[in-house]
Parts: structure tokens; C-alpha cells; sequence
């Protein structure tokens, strides 16, 4: 399977593994498709240590880094990121606080040690541009991608300077369009399904909208993608590639514990929910307590990014490392895309690639034999 975009970062398959985990990066990017590593949880010296695990095992072959810089945040117009964090902590309110303590507790999540290292979500313009900064001195890496959002244009031109792509994900037709106006070389269009932050549109009204409006710019089609078959229907309306998340969650390299993969393979596609009660934006999760409680009407209403996102970075981190210990997964912070349903075993991350690519080629050949003689 070939398309000029991945001719042109010589990439044996256009597939894209968004994912937290290095052992991923390495596993996908070595499979002949390309690894993508989310640095939000990462500072600057931890992303160094990642990418440079990351240089040191991935060979020849590329991989890129994720930030996240939303256009509009709260406390956007401070530049230095300690005066910022300082802002945002100062902000959110002792109820909210208190509330997703209580939550935790009561669930009997487990503290974090007090000699655990502190972990601060970028979500910010001045702590993205660490990460962009640290990232473009790996010279494997070769595209850097945002979240959320078109990135700023100085972030851009530096990245593009480098002689490294730049895109962005984009779940409005609009923001697309934003996106190729500030002269970026790629964007990944994710529906209504996919994992994390996404907006209100299905990714089969999403896609072909969003490659016809941009054409010649490279479409990525994100959001629903678990198969061969899905593969053959985004790359059908004129995608140049697809951008997978939620398939590698319970790969055999992922690093999380039983309960959370247990929880991802007992899932159907109806228990996923969006909520803005993690990061403050709607995000798609697994459906659980955690999400239930912010949603209800007696309860705080979530906070704007990134006001949220710092509240429950605790929680976040505290659900994920404590998966198995007593009522942890029913809070716990898990999220993934509506193709849950379709994660019913644990492969390797080489297993799924060879996978999606002998269903893709079914598919193909399917296609070929309803055409008339």
C-alpha cells in the first residue's frame, strides 16, 4: 500500500500509530509504518530521555512527536511556563479539588509516593515550544503534529525550517481549512469516533469533505480505523494515509496494567463517552464513574482547558499506575475511540500492521471482483 506522502517519508505503509509508549514508536515504525510519541505528559528532560531510548532502538527507520497547543486557553497571554503553571494551579477552585479527591478516595485509589516525580500536562504555547525545541535536536524524528488546534506560525516555520512536516489534527471542516491557510504539510482529519478530543461530525461524512476541500494538501483519516476494511474505505475517498490511536492501546508493547486491558477488551462500541471531565474539551473515553459524576447536575461543572486538565492530572496518573487496585478502573482514566469493540485480543504492534495490511488486500481484491467484466 503506497501514496505519494508515503513515498516521500519512505515509509513501506501510510499507517500512523499515535501512541504514549516508546516500545510502540520503535514496533510500528519498524513494521514499515511510522510511530508517533504523545509528549503531553512529558517535560523537556523526560521527552530527552524517551527520544533518546527511542534513537537508540528504532534503527534506520523515523518516527514524530505529538504536542498539544489549543488556539484558545485559559492564562494564554503569559509567555514564561512556571508563571503560567503558577496561574493555572491558583485558578481552579477548592471545590473542584475536593470533589475529584472525594472521587478517588472513595474508589480506593491509592496515593501517589511522595517520591514520585512530578508530571505537569503541557497545554500551553511556552511549554509546547520546549517540547517542539527538545524534539527537532533527534534527527529521526521528521514531522512534529499538534493536537489541537493550527499551531502558531512561529512553531510552523521553525519546524518546517528544520527540513521536518508539520500537521495538525482537525475534527471541523473549518479547522482544516485553518490548518492548510497557515501553510502546514499534512493534516489528520479525525471523526466523531476516534479517541481523545474530537468533534461532533462521523469520520464517512468527515473525510472525503475535508480531502476535497484541501486537495493537494495530504489527508491522514483518523477516527474509527481498526481494520483492513476501514483502511480501503479512507483511503477510497482520497486519503493519503491513516492515523490509528486506539489500536495499539492493548498491543503487547503498550505499557499498562491487566485491569486496564482487561477493561479495553471486555468494551463494546456503545460504552465510550465524551466528556470534558479530564481535560476540559470533549475527549472520548471509556464510560465509567469518574465521567458519570462530572455529568451530573448536582455536581462541578468541568473547567476550561487547562484548568482541568491539571486538576485530574493527579487522577490520571494515580488510575493508570494503580489499574488493579480496588475500584480503580471505575474512575480510572481511559480513553479510546469507538473501534474499542473491535480489541478483543492482544497482538504485537508488528501482528496488527500485517494484520490491517492482509484485510486491506482482501478488501482490494473484493472490490476488483464486483467490478464488471
Amino acid at each position: 500500500m503506497q501514496t505519494e506522502f508515503a513515498k516521500q517519508l519512505g515509509l513501506e505503509a501510510p499507517i500512523f500509530a499515535f501512541t504514549h509508549c516508546r516500545d510502540v514508536v520503535v514496533a510500528v515504525s519498524k513494521a514499515g509504518g511510522v510511530g508517533v510519541l504523545g509528549a503531553i505528559a512529558f517535560s523537556p528532560a523526560q521527552l530527552k530521555e524517551e527520544l533518546d531510548w527511542i534513537d537508540a532502538h528504532i534503527g534506520d527507520h523515523i518516527y514524530g512527536v505529538d504536542t498539544a497547543i489549543p488556539q484558545k486557553y485559559e492564562g494564554q497571554e503569559e509567555t514564561d511556563s512556571a508563571k503560567l503553571v503558577a496561574m493555572i494551579e491558583a485558578a481552579i477552585p477548592q471545590g473542584h479539588r475536593d470533589f475529584a479527591a472525594k472521587l478517588l478516595s472513595d474508589h480506593g485509589v491509592p496515593e501517589l509516593p511522595a517520591d514520585a516525580e512530578k508530571i505537569e500536562l503541557s497545554y500551553s504555547l511556552p511549554q509546547a515550544k520546549l517540547l517542539v525545541d527538545e524534539s527537532l535536536t533527534h534527527p529521526k524524528c521528521r514531522m512534529i503534529v499538534n493536537a489541537l488546534g493550527t499551531p502558531p506560525a512561529e512553531i510552523v516555520e521553525q519546524v518546517q525550517a528544520s527540513g521536518r512536516l508539520i500537521g495538525a489534527l482537525a475534527g471541523r471542516l473549518k479547522h482544516g481549512i485553518n490548518h492548510k491557510k497557515a501553510g502546514l504539510d499534512f493534516v489528520i482529519c479525525q471523526g466523531h469516533e476516534g479517541g481523545g478530543h474530537t468533534g461532533e461530525v462521523t469520520s464517512m461524512v468527515l473525510w472525503p469533505q475535508m480531502v476535497k476541500a484541501l486537495a493537494p494538501l495530504p489527508v491522514l483519516a483518523a477516527g474509527g480505523i481498526g481494520s483492513g476494511q476501514q483502511i480501503m474505505a479512507a483511503m477510497s475517498m482520497g486519503a493519503e494515509g491513516v492515523w490509528l490511536g486506539s489500536m495499539w492501546l492493548n498491543s503487547s508493547e503498550a505499557e499498562a496494567e491487566p485491569a486496564q486491558r482487561e477493561s479495553y477488551v471486555n468494551a463494546t462500541s456503545e460504552d465510550t463517552v465524551r466528556t470534558r471531565s479530564f481535560s476540559g474539551k470533549p475527549g472520548r473515553v471509556l464510560k465509567n464513574e469518574w465521567t458519570d459524576a462530572w455529568a451530573s447536575p448536582d455536581t462541578p461543572d468541568p473547567l476550561p482547558m487547562p484548568l482541568q486538565g491539571y486538576l485530574t492530572a493527579d487522577a490520571q496518573f494515580r488510575t493508570h499506575r494503580y489499574a488493579g487496585v480496588g475500584n480503580t478502573q471505575k474512575v480510572g482514566f481511559s480513553p479510546v475511540g469507538q473501534v474499542v469493540g473491535q480489541i478483543n485480543q492482544i497482538e504485537s504492534c508488528r501482528d496488527i500492521v500485517e494484520r490491517l495490511l492482509t484485510e486491506y488486500y482482501e478488501s482490494y481484491e473484493r472490490i476488483q471482483s464486483l467490478m464488471p467484466e
